[in-house]
């Protein structure tokens, strides 16, 4: 250690600021107590529901502390007191990504996550630490839900805000790159297949003809109308279809679940997971298997809804098998995809030359003096 800091004392132009690279992961974040539900939800409602919902603003505050009194009801009573094991999840997938990265790049390049929603890692805080820690390349990459371009499109609105409060006269940001979405990357394609087909040699192969098993396979449920943003649907559904193909000729009942949020005044995403199910139940599925391939992490809507919807269907088909799949979370294989796709981004980064973007500068483009 000391050695190393003597080397750059002595020549500071060795290893320039520019030589490092900042990769911010990003996802939502859960609450894990319920005096944050309100403020979550209120965050929530501004960044996503403004996009697709006819709400005034001021309708945000006590409408996220009513939502709060649902989720108390839905995670505290019927779930004792569940907390979302979403945040130490996304750590981990946090924590592998960058010891699988540092293993070619060393500590030049670090990992830090942020989430949409919850303190204190909130985008803005994050960045305020890797300016701090004076990194001048930013790698941007959402990795909880690979209908990105939607939820990303938040998460690139948050840090455009946060790098606008961060800026004094001129940006310490010299490089960017960003990863939108992972959809149609083969080796994800593969590992969703793979999943399905080992659950289903491991706890079905020997009670089941291949026909008899429904696999539903569920998707971050969009809105049809979001004010013109492109919501994520096309992603979402090309998605579903590359993974579907991948299984469909050994196992030919399969659909896509949209997991919606069941906003009134909003047109979801069909047929939501429950539906799905029961078409395929119709038939003549005699199991089910709800597999996640629109999320990456672990959340209350991969745990919880899925939970309820199975709980809800075996109230009417209760003599259907029903299993429910995890998300990759830290899944040895997906850590090193994501890898690897960060990989390619980060040497594009390594490569730039840093341009310094001058703030003052925007506002004098469109003046134009006749004499």
């Amino acid at each position: 250690m000391v050695a190393i800091s003597d080397t750059l004392n002595k020549s500071p132009e060795h290893l320039p600021n520019q030589d490092r690279v900042a990769v911010l992961l990003m996802g939502y974040g859960e609450v894990e107590s319920y005096e944050d539900f309100a403020n979550y939800n209120e965050q929530a409602l501004n960044l996503l529901t403004a996009k697709f919902a006819p709400v005034p603003t001021w309708v945000y505050p006590p409408l996220a502390k009513l939502l709060a009194l649902f989720d108390r009801h839905e995670w505290g009573h019927k779930h004792d007191d569940f907390i979302s094991p979403h945040n130490s999840i996304f750590e981990k997938q946090r924590a592998g990504i960058e010891k699988n990265l540092q293993a070619k790049w060393g500590d030049r390049v670090q990992v830090f996550k942020a989430f949409n929603f919850c303190a204190p890692f909130l985008p803005s805080q994050v960045l305020e630490q890797i300016k701090e820690a004076g990194f001048e390349k930013l790698l941007i990459y959402p990795l909880l839900v690979v209908d990105s371009i939607f939820t990303s499109g938040i998460a690139i609105e948050q840090v455009n805000k946060a790098l606008d409060n961060l800026s004094d006269g001129e940006h310490w940001i010299k490089a960017q790159r960003y990863i939108p979405s992972f959809f149609n990357e083969p080796d994800y394609i593969h590992l969703m297949a793979q999943l399905v087909e080992e659950e289903i040699d491991s706890s079905l192969a020997n009670t089941h003809l291949p026909s008899e098993i429904g696999i539903v396979l569920t998707n971050h449920g969009c809105p049809h109308k979001a004010k013109g943003f492109t919501s994520g649907i096309s992603e979402s559904q090309a998605l579903y279809e590359l993974v579907r193909d991948k299984l469909i000729n050994r196992y030919p009942l399969i659909s896509v679940g949209w997991l919606n949020h069941d906003t009134p005044l909003i047109e979801w995403t069909q047929p939501n997971a429950t539906q799905a199910a029961k078409n395929l139940i119709q038939l003549g599925a005699k199991a089910i298997i709800f597999m996640p391939i629109g999320f990456a992490t672990e959340n209350h809507e991969t745990l919880l809804d899925v939970h309820h919807i199975i709980h809800d269907l075996e109230k009417q088909y209760g003599n259907v098998n029903y299993i429910q799949m995890p998300c990759v979370n830290d899944h040895p294989e997906f850590l090193a995809m994501a890898t690897q796709w960060a990989d390619a981004q980060i040497a594009e980064l390594f490569s730039a030359e840093g341009v310094t973007v001058n703030i003052q500068a925007n506002h004098h483009h469109h003046h134009h003096h006749h004499h």
